[in-house]
């Protein structure tokens, strides 16, 4: 196997990880809450600390991976949430979990952005896309493993016995130190020596206009992208069941819909963004997803509601395929780990809180005016996404890997 495709491996094998263990608290919150005898709101709080760790995972293991190596800390980052996942199958109180969970979230946090810039620094720009959407497609193959793995365990050993599944990841981690060498455009920047007294500094983020406006404009594009995902696929299926009478079987049914036309457009934006460029495609992907998002709401019958809601996951997360090329892109190799981590964990700790909004509109007005909502949304999204701008001295930085392979 050679570099490039060792970097995807490592890449998706780390998000289904992640997807895998930010899903086991969804399958086990009700046991939790029941043995701590907590309300939902304290339930909820869990995901929310989680994001919080996330967030600042990001950032810490971001600024250290331009610092020292990605492959490195990549490896930390993914001993730290199997560690914090362990330890939470063995928490005593709900304060424990809380603490638990946000140490799983700084590890989760810190992997993500880092396989991302090891695929965007192993793969030609005009190639990025397709590695990107085969790495963000395992947070797909996470949940469905945390769906097997719940059914299985969670009858036999209870939610203890499923969160201690969380230490295969260390296996995962001494696999990848093993067999994965470091990124060769990250030691050419070692190599030449150049800005390394900045490398890893987040000021870098915002050292001039232009690069304040892109990481503005990227940090709601990435904040959108999470709230219309937690916002859909949390409450759409209550929606549905409220609105249209569909049972709770059914319910899953349009979920299993959904994911597979996320999947799809997943694959499909790949394809776009090498073919079309990244702002054409994000574009197209936001206009097409304000449209069928609004539609939606207006969708009946079963036929109409499973095709519906595939079209509209197919162009709602099919987008997510795309962000860690597209911020990659916009940051030059010394700060692309703190960058991506940063700008995408802040997507996450905020957009985390859509659900709640979404509830309130439920809770006082109608489907209509929830998904309205998330259209509007995308339009802002849009509107971030045309003020972006390339930078100037924006090369092909994969000559250097082309070479190595």
């Amino acid at each position: 196997m050679d570099y490039r495709k060792k970097t995807v491996v490592a890449s998706v094998a780390g998000l289904t990880l992640e997807g895998m263990d930010i899903m086991f608290i969804s399958f086990a919150m009700s046991m939790i809450i029941a043995e701590f005898h907590i309300d939902m709101v304290a339930g909820g709080l869990i995901s929310s600390i989680t994001n919080l760790g996330m967030l600042a995972g990001g950032i810490i293991f971001g600024i250290l991976a331009d610092k020292f190596g990605r492959v490195k800390i990549f490896t930390y980052t993914i001993l730290l949430f199997a560690i914090g996942t362990a330890l939470t199958g063995l928490a005593e109180n709900i304060e424990q979990v809380y603490i638990f969970r946000f140490i799983a979230g700084l590890g989760a946090g810190g992997e993500y952005g880092i396989g991302m810039a090891l695929v965007a620094e192993a793969w030609p720009k005009n190639k990025q896309g397709r590695a990107s959407s085969y790495v963000s497609i395992g947070a797909q193959y996470g949940v469905i493993l945390a769906a097997l793995l719940s059914a299985m365990i969670l009858p036999a050993w209870g939610w203890r016995g499923l969160f201690f599944i969380g230490l295969v990841p260390v296996i995962f981690a001494f696999i990848v130190r093993k067999k994965l060498d470091e990124s060769p455009v990250w030691l050419a920047s070692q190599k030449k020596k150049q800005l390394v007294p900045k490398q890893g500094n987040l000021k870098q983020l915002f050292s001039t206009p232009r690069t304040s406006v892109t990481t503005i404009a990227l940090a709601i594009m990435a904040t959108v992208q999470i709230a219309g995902y937690n916002g859909l696929m949390i409450w759409l299926p209550s929606m549905l069941q409220q609105s249209q009478g569909l049972s709770v079987s059914n319910s899953a049914l349009w979920t299993i819909s959904t994911a597979a036309g996320m999947i799809a457009g997943m694959l499909t934006f790949g394809q776009f963004m090498d073919r079309l460029g990244m702002k054409r495609s994000f574009g197209i992907f936001l206009f097409a997803s304000a449209i069928a998002v609004f539609l939606y709401s207006f969708a009946s019958g079963s036929a109409g509601l499973l095709i519906g809601g595939a079209i509209v996951g197919f162009f709602s997360n099919g987008m997510f395929a795309g962000y860690g090329a597209l911020i990659s892109n916009y940051y030059p190799v010394e700060i692309r780990s703190t960058a991506t981590n940063t700008i995408f964990n802040f997507g996450r700790a905020l957009g985390g809180l859509s659900p709640i909004l979404v509830g309130y509109i439920l809770q006082h007005a109608n489907v209509t005016i929830a998904m309205g909502y998330l259209a509007v949304l995308y339009c802002i999204s849009f509107i971030a996404m045309v003020s972006l701008k390339k930078r100037k001295d924006n090369q092909d930085q994969n000559i250097t890997v082309s070479k190595a392979v």
